[in-house]
């Protein structure tokens, strides 16, 4: 059977909760906040549709865990957190296409009452 390169899929966890310690001010970096990060990938998703085999799919829990490594290093910008999720699942993930990555810090330190701060990022890889 012919490979079609135009089944793409969207893989997403969405709204996964970290508590880490981003940000610019010292007591961010100290006392931490909690962040709600969404990651959305294409991938083809033809072998895994007539599969059914995990081994030809985007596993979840790998993604998750990958994600999960790169929210545990601290850094003072959103947008660093996530060059290096991108980083690190696109190189663990070669069968990504692009990515869109959402981080929002809840209740941010910006002198109002704010939900949240948020940083979306798309890239592409091939």
């Amino acid at each position: 059977m012919k490979s079609n390169k135009n089944e793409i899929g969207l893989v997403e966890l969405v709204n996964m909760e970290f508590y880490s310690y981003h940000g610019c001010f010292k007591e961010e970096q100290i006392i931490g906040n909690k962040f709600l990060i969404t990651y959305s990938a294409q991938v083809n998703v033809e072998a895994a549709e007539k599969s059914d085999d995990l081994a030809d799919a985007l596993n979840y829990q790998e993604l998750y865990n990958t994600i999960k490594e790169a929210m545990m290093v601290p850094s003072k910008l959103l947008e660093n957190v996530a060059y290096r999720i991108h980083n690190s699942c696109s190189l663990r993930f070669p069968s990504i296409i692009s990515a869109k990555v959402e981080i929002s810090k809840l209740n941010p330190p910006i002198g109002g009452r704010v939900e949240a701060s948020r940083v979306v990022i798309t890239k592409s890889y091939k």
